[in-house]
């Protein structure tokens, strides 16, 4: 690493608001009265049309109950459709009147961070050498400094990261590009804690901060072009683009590579134009102004336990609401390109993801309270928080639809009242209204993604590269039945990880997987038993009802049925591979690849090779120069306070005084353990010098599960 050039980054409060609020420009108000105000009036009608369906003889308990959870899953979707709207005009006027974009004549400096935890180093620094070298060919590469912030817990892929780091650092040469490599010691607040830490040792010395994810690409123009926006705008805390997704290889990634392609634009234009200043962070792929951040965005931790208490997982949200809350601007860049990003690759993946997400979102209503926060910045953390209420909240919608069906069935209804009626009272519904209300919704449902659809056809090079518009259409129909399938299978995922949450379990921190994403049958059967069981409750309550009831409920019950055979296929990478070859959910992108994503594919072999032939975590305690290359390469110890203990520490400490062999001591330390004594030089030389032991058939300690024996 460079030498430090520290900076203060104070912990804001949530208490109070903050102290120094700089002046901004207003956004302008008759964007949120289009959207936010047509969504209401859409609400309230839909909702007066749900009452007149239920009301036609009165009202039941569970008739109230339906028209509730109708009123907020409903009004949930009324902003996608306005802010569709929106974001139809804005791209249709923009492809009409066209763009340009200037390089500017000097950039200032900017730290491009790539945070990793546990991920593969081979597309990490192949990722890393592939745009710094596109940033080297525009002639700015002094203005870039590259930098690998890990926080990676295993040491195979920690020895690997070093290998790769320093043949980096050698494949470069003595070029005019700066790279570098720091894993902490202590993985303190995750992602946002590296970040954190990263800027009050080193973000003294950067104007700007470029954040990446381990899975992101970029172009040099697409840099340099939000260098240049953040230059040209004094106001600008932090400009966010939309990544497009690329790589996907099974069903599953390249369905939501093709949502993200062919709606993304519309649906993401819409929000930008309307938060105008009070846009949105998601994390990575995006330019942030280090003053700003360090002056108004330092986390606090939450008060209490996980999962709602401690460190802030979803920090994106929060920290483009403090950068608002200090009259910095946050904007949403929808008209560059050039940012890319990849996907989970099965609905498995998906869910592991989720959890966290959900945990994080629902952490939200903790900073909802929050003093000085904009209105806007505050419903990008409600959204946040629906994002994932929603499926509980529509589960509950089916299976109080389902009571009131089986009550009319099976209940015998009270059809004479207290008071005096000659007239029985029988339950009844306005069958024309419901049919009418059930259209309705279909058309608020569905209008944002036909939008995207006649947006992508506008532009006919793109619509030309995926096969024309028959080609595009048969894709299109594929991911509708596709995304009806599965959004099932993932409501009950979404309203399973609520369920936990609120009971108190944490998410943990686990990686995610890019590429392959196959199981066995027997996991697939064990992770979809529930929504398997969801399946066939509804299936035989409602075949107990009417055939009406149960043809009306079959998109949702065939999901959760087919969610086995529908997550082995959309995770199998030959099925995605053959879908491919066909011209289905093809996407421009996978037509002609981008520049810095061709580019990366002969680095990437070359680094594939490299990790492959890396030694294993044994022989490179073995060699000198190894020992070498990781000692020179520890982070400075995290302090710890007064009255603070890393038991981890003491624990492995302790192991390995007991040790009498390298055998001895792997066998000894669980991973975590081993973890602790990679990270400390006195720890790692004192692993290193025991000697060996002629013992075959000894697992190596990361091999062991984390439960092994601490004694």
């Amino acid at each position: 690493m460079p030498p430090e050039q520290p900076a203060d980054m104070p912990v804001q409060s949530l208490s109070c608001a903050a102290e120094h609020v700089r002046q901004h420009t207003s956004s302008l108000a008759i964007r949120r009265w289009w959207v936010l105000g047509g969504a209401v009036l859409l609400s309230l009608w839909g909702v007066y049309e749900m009452y007149s369906v239920l009301s036609f003889a009165g009202l039941t308990f569970i008739e109230y109950i339906v028209l509730a959870l109708f009123s907020l899953t409903f009004s949930w979707i009324t902003v996608a459709f306005t802010g569709a709207i929106a974001g139809f005009l804005t791209v249709w006027k923009r492809a009409l009147l066209g763009r340009s974009r200037t390089m500017p004549p000097s950039v200032s400096k900017t730290a491009v961070l790539m945070p990793t935890y546990n991920e593969s180093p081979e597309r990490v620094f192949a990722a890393i050498e592939t745009m710094s070298r596109g940033i080297l060919s525009t002639g700015q590469g002094q203005a870039f400094d590259w930098f690998v912030i890990s926080d990676t817990t295993d040491p195979q892929i920690a020895i690997a990261e070093e290998i790769a780091f320093a043949a980096l650092r050698e494949r470069l040469g003595d070029q005019s590009i700066s790279v570098y490599y720091r894993r902490r010691n202590r993985n303190i607040a995750r992602k946002a804690g590296n970040v954190a830490d990263f800027c009050r040792r080193w973000g003294g010395g950067y104007e700007y901060l470029l954040v990446l994810d381990a899975d992101s690409l970029m172009e040099a123009s697409t840099m340099l072009e939000l260098v240049r926006r953040m230059q040209a705008d004094p106001d600008a805390g932090l400009i966010q683009t939309i990544p497009r997704l690329i790589n996907g290889t099974t069903i599953m990634a390249r369905l939501q590579q093709f949502a993200t392609r062919v709606y993304g634009p519309v649906m993401g234009t819409g929000l930008s134009w309307w938060t105008q200043n009070e846009g949105n962070f998601w994390g990575h792929n995006a330019i942030i102004r280090t003053q700003a951040f360090m002056q108004s965005a330092g986390l606090p931790d939450l008060k209490g336990k996980p999962p709602f208490g401690g460190h802030i997982l979803s920090h994106d949200f929060v920290e483009a609401a403090l950068l608002r809350r200090a009259g910095w601007k946050v904007l949403i860049a929808d008209d560059l390109e050039g940012s890319y990003e990849e996907c989970p690759p099965s609905i498995v993946d998906l869910a592991i993801r989720d959890r966290r997400w959900c945990q994080g979102n629902l952490q939200h209503s903790r900073v909802l309270p929050t003093k000085g926060l904009h209105w806007i910045s505050r419903i990008h953390l409600m959204t946040g928080i629906m994002s994932y209420l929603s499926s509980p909240l529509w589960l509950l919608l089916i299976l109080s639809g389902l009571a009131l069906a089986l009550q009319a069935q099976f209940i015998r209804p009270e059809y004479f009242s207290g008071e005096f009626s000659l007239f029985p009272s029988w339950p009844r519904m306005d069958a024309a209204k419901a049919l009418n209300l059930f259209i309705f919704t279909m058309l608020i449902l569905f209008t944002p993604k036909i939008l995207g659809l006649i947006a992508f056809i506008r532009h006919s090079a793109a619509c030309r590269a995926v096969g024309g518009i028959s080609r595009l259409l048969v894709s299109f129909v594929v991911e509708v039945v596709l995304s009806a399938l599965v959004a099932p299978v993932m409501m009950l995922i979404h309203s399973g990880a609520v369920l936990s949450i609120f009971l108190g379990r944490d998410a943990g921190w686990n990686p995610q997987r890019r590429e392959d994403g196959s199981l066995p049958i027997r996991e697939l059967i064990y992770r979809h038993r529930w929504h398997m069981i969801m399946g066939v409750f509804l299936t035989i309550a409602a075949g107990l009802n009417s055939t009406a009831l149960l043809a009306w409920l079959s998109p949702a019950i065939a999901g959760m049925l087919l969610s086995v055979p529908l997550s082995m296929v959309t995770s199998d990478q030959k099925v995605g591979e053959r879908l491919k070859q066909w011209g289905i959910l093809r996407t421009p992108e996978e037509v002609s690849q981008p520049d810095v994503q061709r580019a990366m594919l002969p680095i990437r072999a070359e680094y594939d090779a490299l990790i492959a032939s890396s030694p294993s975590f044994r022989d490179f305690l073995k060699e000198p120069r190894w020992q070498a290359l990781h000692c020179n390469l520890m982070d400075v110890p995290t302090a710890l306070r007064k009255g603070e203990v890393d038991a981890l520490e003491v624990v492995a400490r302790e192991k390995l005084s007991q040790a009498e062999t390298l055998t001895e001591a792997l066998h000894y330390l669980t991973q975590p353990e081993l973890a602790r004594v990679v990270s400390n030089r006195q720890l790692f030389i004192q692993l290193s010098q025991l000697p060996e032991e002629l013992c075959e058939n000894v697992h190596h300690a990361f091999a062991q599960p984390e439960s092994a024996n601490v004694g």
